[in-house]
C-alpha cells in the first residue's frame, strides 16, 4: 500500500543518525532476556503491547510508542526516547501494512543480533494493499499475535517455555465473550447499516454482520487526511440526517470540522453515536475487554438508541 500523507508517522533524521552512530544506548547486560532479567520487548501500538505483557508475565519488560487514545495516532512523531526503546528491544510487535513504518526505519538505523519482530500483516498474509489497517480489530488478529509472541519468548527464555504457552492457551481463552458477543450481534443484527468516518472499526463491524454504507472513498479520503468529494459528504449527511443507518461510529482520536459536522447530523437526528479508538483507552482496559466495550456499545446502540461517546 502506498502510504498516504497522515499514515505516515514522522521520523526525525536527527533521531535516526543518534541510533545509527550509537549515541542512542544499546540494551545493557542487565536487560537481557536472561536469568538476570526479563526480555525487553516493545509494541509499537499499546494494543500490541498489552498483548506481548499478558503472554510474557513477569518475564518481559514492555512498552508501548503509541499509547495515548486522546491524540491522532497518524500524527505520532518518534523522538530520542522512542529510538532508544526500540533499540534495546529483543521483542518487537508492530502493526505493518504502512501504519507504523517508523519502527522498520529506526530498526534498521539500531539493528540488533537475535532480535524478533512480529508484524501482524505478516502473520495475516496481507499485501501491503489492503485498504483498511486497522488490523487489531480483526477478531483473527491477535490470536495470531499471541502465538508469535510465545513462540519468540520461548525461543529468548526457554527455560519459561511451558508459561508462555499456557499464557497463549489462557488469552485465546479470554477472546471468548467477544467472539460470542460478535456473533450474537451478527445472528440478531446481520445487515444493519451503519455509518462510520473511518475504517477504524471496519473488521469488527464486517464479522458482526453489519453493512457500511459510508463511501469507502470518503473513508479513505478522512484517514489519510485529504479532501473528500462533495458528492460523498452529501452521501453521508443523508445516511445520518434521513436516519438510513442505524449507528453512527465516530474516531474520537481523529476528529475535524468535517467529521464533527457528521457527528452534529447524528446528535440532532438522533442517531446513536458510539466511539471507536485507534489506541486502546487507558487506564482500564486490555485488549479483550476493550474490544467487548466497543462491541457492548455498538449493542447498546442498536438495541436501546443508546450513544458510547466515550469509553
Amino acid at each position: 500500500m502506498k502510504v498516504p500523507p497522515r499514515t505516515s508517522v514522522f521520523v526525525n533524521v536527527a533521531v535516526l543518525a543518534m541510533v545509527a552512530a550509537g549515541v542512542v544506548a544499546t540494551a545493557a547486560p542487565a536487560l537481557a532476556g536472561t536469568a538476570s532479567g526479563p526480555v525487553v520487548a516493545v509494541g509499537a501500538e499499546n494494543e500490541y503491547a498489552d498483548v506481548i505483557s499478558q503472554i510474557g508475565g513477569p518475564y518481559v519488560r514492555v512498552s508501548a510508542i503509541m499509547s495515548n487514545p486522546n491524540t491522532d495516532p497518524h500524527e505520532f512523531e518518534a523522538s530520542a526516547s522512542v529510538a532508544e526503546a526500540v533499540s534495546r528491544a529483543e521483542l518487537i510487535v508492530q502493526n505493518g501494512v504502512g501504519y507504523d513504518t517508523f519502527m522498520n526505519k529506526i530498526e534498521a538505523a539500531s539493528p540488533r543480533r537475535g532480535r524478533d519482530v512480529v508484524v501482524a500483516q505478516q502473520l495475516l498474509g496481507l499485501s501491503s494493499n489492503i485498504f483498511n489497517p486497522h488490523l487489531w480489530y480483526d477478531p483473527g488478529t491477535m490470536p495470531l499475535v499471541a502465538k508469535a509472541v510465545a513462540t519468540d519468548l520461548s525461543k529468548l527464555e526457554p527455560a519459561h517455555g511451558a508459561y508462555f504457552r499456557a499464557r497463549d492457551s489462557s488469552f485465546v481463552k479470554s477472546l471468548q465473550p467477544w467472539l460470542a458477543a460478535i456473533a450474537s450481534l451478527k445472528k440478531r443484527y446481520s445487515g444493519t447499516p451503519v455509518a462510520v468516518t473511518e475504517p477504524v472499526a471496519d473488521y469488527m463491524l464486517m464479522a458482526a454482520g453489519a453493512d457500511i454504507v459510508t463511501p469507502q472513498s470518503l473513508e479513505a479520503a478522512i484517514m489519510n487526511g485529504t479532501d473528500p468529494s462533495p458528492q460523498d459528504i452529501t452521501t453521508e449527511d443523508s445516511l445520518i440526517s434521513g436516519h438510513k443507518v442505524k449507528v453512527f461510529l465516530y474516531n474520537q482520536q481523529v476528529t475535524d470540522s468535517l467529521t464533527a459536522s457528521f457527528l452534529a447530523d447524528a446528535n440532532k437526528a438522533h442517531v446513536p453515536v458510539v466511539s471507536v479508538y485507534e489506541t486502546m483507552p487507558v487506564p482500564g482496559y486490555h485488549y479483550q475487554s476493550w474490544m467487548l466495550a466497543e462491541v457492548d456499545a455498538l449493542q447498546a446502540a442498536l438495541v436501546k438508541g443508546t450513544s458510547t461517546v466515550r469509553l
